[in-house]
């Protein structure tokens, strides 16, 4: 384990970077810090600052000065884009973390935070997947760009920490859904893509949603506001570049899961599994025992989750049509 010095995240004043803002993770770690009275939240989005110009970052840290950075900025997507995209996944991804990873130490960041994922592990790991398992065996192929990149991630600040000994903390969640999720049916996880499947079958009337895999594949899934909570719990207890999970210790297979979204829809039609489509890794569920020793726990369940997802869902659909019926207003 690399001890660090503690530099807990306390002052309310402190100055606090969130990579990555915009997305669905940043966003709720925005909103976290916010409600616990943080009030000095620093923000760039991409537009404004491109994460994978080293030169960009760098002028930015030596400029802004933050005393603690939460690295969730990443590209991201679900089995197709991933299997599609790879070179793009590995490359900027990399970049991302390397600039300010290396930002945050050339700029005496006290603390930061960088988030992996869950596909880091091996893909016939035994279940639950406790942290010692990274590297023990094989990816799974359709994301393995991506693990890679987060396993860089991971190894650049355990090396970091271990050669500096700065504060950098590594924590992996689980699949996560929530707002500001991507919803697109073919570049988004399976989660916010089953929500707009079966809400647009229900839409039109259709008789069956179709689903890719056999559904059999088992899934633990965390709500992204509990994300940011453990988070931010972290920053304030933990000091070791020794990685944690972050989950919520259940799981169900993709068949229960689509089961369960059509319910909360309200949806009647029928659940079709594309048996030619990939499965992925056959079950990916975290032991969080090492979190929840440090005292804490998820708060929103699958079902109220899901619910609330899927208002977030209601409401981006919404923003779009008021957005293209304004820009009809505007050419007229």
């Amino acid at each position: 384990m690399n001890k660090m010095e503690q530099t807990d995240l306390k002052n309310l004043e402190a100055k606090i970077y969130v990579a990555g803002h915009k997305g669905m993770v940043g966003s709720a770690i925005e909103r976290a810090l916010t409600n616990q009275g943080y009030t000095n939240i620093i923000k760039r989005t991409s537009k404004q600052l491109d994460l994978t110009d080293k030169l960009e970052v760098d002028h930015f840290f030596a400029t802004e000065k933050p005393d603690y950075v939460f690295l969730a900025a990443a590209k991201v997507g679900g089995i197709l884009a991933n299997n599609t995209y790879p070179a793009d996944f590995l490359f900027q991804n990399i970049n991302i973390q390397n600039n300010v990873i290396h930002a945050s130490l050339v700029n005496k960041v006290k603390k930061l935070l960088f988030l992996g994922s869950s596909c880091i592990y091996p893909k016939h790991a035994p279940q639950p997947i406790k942290e010692e398992y990274l590297l023990t065996g094989a990816l799974e192929a359709t994301n393995d760009a991506y693990a890679i990149a987060k396993i860089c991630g991971i190894k650049m600040c355990q090396a970091y920490a271990k050669q500096y000994s700065v504060n950098f903390i590594n924590a992996m969640p689980t699949n996560l859904y929530g707002k500001n999720d991507n919803y697109h049916l073919e570049h988004s996880h399976v989660l916010p893509a089953l929500i707009r499947k079966i809400h647009e079958a229900k839409d039109t009337g259709a008789a069956e949603v179709t689903v890719w895999g056999t559904g059999t594949p088992k899934r633990e899934f965390l709500y992204a506001d509990d994300l940011a909570e453990a988070c931010i719990h972290l920053m304030k207890v933990y000091n070791s570049s020794d990685i944690v999970n972050i989950g919520t210790g259940e799981d169900l297979t993709i068949n229960e899961l689509a089961t369960s979204i059509s319910k909360a829809l309200e949806y009647e039609g029928n659940l079709v599994f594309d048996v030619s489509k990939p499965d992925g890794t056959p079950r990916k569920l975290l032991d969080v025992s090492k979190i929840k020793n440090t005292g804490w726990e998820p708060k929103v369940g699958l079902d109220e989750g899901v619910l609330l997802a899927y208002q977030d869902y209601l409401q981006q659909i919404n923003y779009s049509k008021m957005a293209v019926g304004n820009e009809a207003l505007c050419v007229s």
